[in-house]
């Protein structure tokens, strides 16, 4: 992975975030933004977020994301000095919720 390539990871991270924070749509202020990564040449980046909340608001909150896109794309696309804005792609990230379960695990272990 090229030096370019983690620094745009890195931004996209924190603008996206606070694209979502600052956002008009109430649904989307309580993503929060783990990790990003982008292909080789740049062109797509996966955004990898969590949500706190039930299988009903996770599901609601990925449809949000999805309905999103274009906005949070366009709105990229201001601060990113890149030729071509990577298309996005959402995905919940789940291995905070897999740390917990193995948090758990290991406590129940200790009693």
């Amino acid at each position: 992975m090229s030096f370019h390539q983690e620094r745009l990871e890195k931004i996209i991270i924190r603008e996206v975030s606070t694209i979502l924070m600052n956002s008009k749509d109430e649904r989307l202020r309580f993503v929060i933004v783990t990790n990003a990564h982008l292909t080789g040449d740049l062109q797509i980046a996966t955004i990898y977020y969590t949500v706190i909340g039930s299988n009903e608001q996770k599901e609601s909150t990925m449809k949000n994301l999805e309905d999103a896109k274009g906005y949070v794309r366009s709105s990229l696309g201001k601060v990113l000095k890149v030729k071509k804005i990577p298309e996005l792609i959402f995905k919940y990230d789940e291995s905070l919720e897999y740390g917990n379960k193995i948090e758990s695990i290991l406590k129940g272990l200790n009693k």
